[in-house]
């Protein structure tokens, strides 16, 4: 099943990478993809001092605000540089404070609140021009057996090799001649975008159909380029940019009829509940309670093929309508 890459791991999380001996290539990737760049650079942190860290951006969305997985992505690599390796992240919590700037660097800084026997807590603030952007609270915890087990079942779906990838599914709508050019100039942006994920929806949509859908979608998703099974740490990392990736638009599928104005996440919180491998597809499923008061709740969760449910996600997002002008009454 697997066979022949070079591996690197990230060393106590600190955020540089040493090679080392010989580590197996997952099924369907291919020669070319190398290493991801998810490793070797968006969660690669720059060690300042003790407990300091900075971090540089990849990839910035249209809104021009740093993607938010990013910076939960990164304030993980800071907190698990300071945990001894046999403690893994079980949980996260997080609140976005401020819009990220993608002109600057993001700094690190890790507070470790508390050390115990079986779990370990600590505080990161991801900072820029001086103020938070980010408040992060992560907990690890050393594997402790129990006989105590459940989980859901996980949603019969088509298999990842058996659907078109989003890249594939926007080339099928540009051919489409009815496409008005407007949406095209938008699909043709979103192609250009440099984006280190690779998606596969499960019965996807008219692209820019309007009409309401139930707030519910479900994809696969996985890393581009090589990771390895190597350190748990950096696969949790790597789960943790990639859980922020469309969403809180889940929330919104019910009000396509409304015109948006702004999106943006208030929190993400994480848990961690079984091994799992970033670079090989898992199964999203996602799906929004409630929306009111302008803000929508989301909850998600990240199946491995195999039917484990690895982790489970949630985020709250604000939501801004943007109000048509009245009508002329002459």
């Amino acid at each position: 099943m697997y066979k022949g890459y070079y591996r690197e791991r990230t060393v106590r999380m600190a955020g540089y990478l040493q090679p080392e001996d010989v580590l197996e290539e997952p099924e369907g990737k291919k020669a070319q993809d190398l290493r991801s760049v998810l490793v070797t650079s968006v969660l690669n942190l720059e060690p300042l001092e003790k407990d300091l860290f900075r971090g540089s951006h990849h990839w910035v969305p249209v809104t021009k605000r740093l993607f938010g997985g990013q910076i939960v992505g990164q304030a993980l690599v800071a907190a698990a540089s300071s945990v001894p390796e046999e403690e893994n992240v079980h949980s996260l919590h997080c609140y976005f404070v401020r819009a990220g700037d993608p002109d600057i660097p993001v700094l690190y800084q890790v507070e470790r609140t508390r050390d115990g026997r079986s779990f370990s807590v600590r505080s990161v603030k991801a900072i820029q021009h001086g103020v938070p952007i980010l408040t992060c609270q992560t907990s690890f915890h050393r594997n402790q057996e129990s006989p105590l087990k459940h989980q859901y079942t996980m949603p019969t779906v088509p298999f990842p090799e058996d659907l078109l990838s989003r890249q594939e599914l926007i080339h099928k709508y540009l051919k489409n001649p009815k496409l008005v050019e407007k949406h095209r100039q938008g699909l043709t942006k979103i192609l250009a975008q440099d984006v280190p994920i690779e998606i596969k929806p499960v019965n996807p949509p008219d692209m820019y159909e309007r009409e309401p859908q139930e707030p519910r979608q479900m994809f696969w998703v996985r890393a581009k380029g090589v990771i390895g099974p190597g350190d748990m740490k950096l696969h949790c990392c790597v789960a943790a940019y990639i859980s922020d990736y469309s969403f809180l638009g889940t929330a919104a599928l019910p009000h396509l009829n409304l015109r948006m104005a702004f999106m943006a996440s208030l929190d993400h919180s994480m848990w961690f509940h079984a091994p799992f491998r970033a670079d090989d597809w898992m199964l999203y499923e996602c799906e929004s309670h409630w929306a009111g008061n302008s803000r929508g709740l989301v909850h998600g969760r990240l199946w491995r093929r195999d039917g484990v449910l690895a982790v489970t996600c949630a985020q709250e997002g604000v939501f801004r309508v943007r109000e048509d002008p009245p009508k002329s009454k002459l």
